[in-house]
């Protein structure tokens, strides 16, 4: 027997009957006198001997009522569900409304998922702006290449300047008088880190190694310890080292050293390639975003808070599980963080519900569009994820099975779908490693995988 008295109570909540009959009940509560009666005492009989019908006597006749009803629910709920057609989309509220001669009679609420419809979905418009590289871009990834080949060299002949780091011994007071913490020996320090007080780093360049000299500064008014607040301060310094880092020769014997390339043009242009497509990449992320936020305005869902709540209690799992791979649990984030649960939610809360959003709509695309999905579409998808996270196919296949990946999979053709009916101005940009075209795959999150 399915749900009984069905009925709509706001929005996409159904509330409805089910019956648990009187002969499978008794059956089950005979079932829990057995499982427990070998831990419980009844006075007169020895421990697990008592009869069921002085058990209820001294405990109660509904003794093992709950837990039958516990024993029984799952499969009842499932088949009722089974029988209904409706796609759940939140934990059920059950509730006993009567236990008599005709059996249980539990009362249920749940929620549903919506009715959804988008009134277009082809022919939306994007653009793939022309992607420029200039050559300060490609300076800045060269200086990045020195900085990686860089060695640290101890300076001996020549004074401080802006970025080396020195080894000094300081002595601070005020007024001819030491105060506490403003002594230290053998202290680094990165000239231009901004790490000490203002004005104090500035004072060190230009200096010597083996030179010592006095530093004058003022701590700020909003310092941390509130008897040095704004007052006039001398450090008495000794410079014992200086240290900089000294980048190789950007020449063609630096090139063949870092890169496959034997010149410099080459590998400047290597770069800009390289630059390009990251660029080309983040436009289409960007084009593909811009088609979603479409499609989810023309979308028409009464949806349930529950959905939205359901998406943030994945990421909230996801998020702990990551902490757990630290070594770190929510707790002790939540402790040394100052975040509290619920501003965690609160974090995902516009996430979850952009998902939630475009998955519907996705979902509506897929069915009206009369999509499925083929044993080749599967076994793509299995070969993609077996390249992604660097595990056999078979091993993939074994962990996760077919239906857990259909939605997601549909979700996909229908964004490509939509993607390739939309009005996109500009030329298709080159994505892949080997020349051909790259195409995107849509990533229900947002993010490229």
């Amino acid at each position: 027997m399915g749900f009984i008295d069905l009925k709509t109570a706001e929005d996409q909540k159904k509330e409805a009957k089910l019956v648990i009959a009187k002969d499978a009940f008794e059956k089950q509560v005979n079932n829990v006198y057995k499982r427990n009666i070998g831990r419980m005492n009844v006075p007169g009989f020895r421990k697990g001997k008592a009869p069921k019908g002085i058990v209820e006597k001294v405990y109660g006749k509904q003794v093992f009522y709950d837990e039958a009803i516990d024993d029984l629910l799952p499969a009842i709920y499932d088949e009722a569900v089974k029988e209904s057609g409706f796609e759940i989309v939140s934990r059920p509220e059950i509730e006993v409304e009567s236990i008599d001669e005709n059996g249980v009679t539990l009362k249920c609420a749940f929620y549903v998922k919506p009715e959804v419809s988008v009134s277009v979905y082809k022919g939306l418009k994007g653009e793939r702006p022309v992607i420029e590289v200039t050559d300060e871009e490609v300076q800045e990834e060269i200086d990045k290449a020195l900085k990686r080949n860089s060695r640290i060299i101890t300076v001996t002949d020549s004074p401080v300047a802006d970025g080396d780091e020195v080894i000094i011994d300081y002595t601070g007071s005020i007024d001819g008088v030491e105060f506490e913490g403003g002594k230290a020996e053998k202290q680094s320090l990165k000239i231009g880190s901004g790490s000490f007080i203002p004005g104090f780093e500035d004072q060190i360049i230009g200096k010597n190694v083996g030179e010592e000299f006095d530093i004058n500064v003022t701590f700020p008014e909003d310092y941390s310890a509130s008897e040095l607040k704004g007052k006039p301060a001398v450090f008495a310094i000794k410079l014992h080292e200086i240290k900089r880092t000294e980048l190789p020769v950007f020449d063609e014997e630096f090139v063949k050293d870092v890169s496959e390339f034997d010149t410099v043009d080459d590998y400047k242009n290597d770069i800009k390639a390289k630059i390009t497509k990251r660029k080309q990449r983040e436009a289409e992320r960007a084009l593909d975003e811009e088609l979603v936020k479409q499609l989810v305005a023309n979308m028409t869902a009464d949806i349930p808070q529950c959905m939205f709540e359901s998406e943030i209690d994945s990421y909230i799992r996801e998020y702990e599980n990551n902490l757990a791979s630290q070594g770190i649990n929510m707790e002790l984030f939540f402790q040394y963080t100052g975040m509290t649960a619920e501003k965690l939610r609160e974090q995902f809360s516009e996430r979850a519900e952009q998902q939630v959003k475009r998955r519907l709509a996705l979902e509506f695309v897929a069915k009206a569009e009369n999509i499925t999905v083929t044993d080749e579409d599967y076994e793509e998808e299995y070969k993609r994820m077996s390249e992604q996270y660097g595990v056999p196919v078979d091993q993939v296949k074994e962990s996760i099975k077919k239906e857990y990946l259909e939605k997601d999979i549909l979700n996909a053709k229908a964004f490509k779908l939509v993607k390739d009916a939309a009005d996109i101005s500009g030329e298709p940009y080159d994505l892949s490693e080997d020349g051909d075209q790259d195409d995107t795959a849509f990533v229900s999150d947002g993010e490229e995988e």
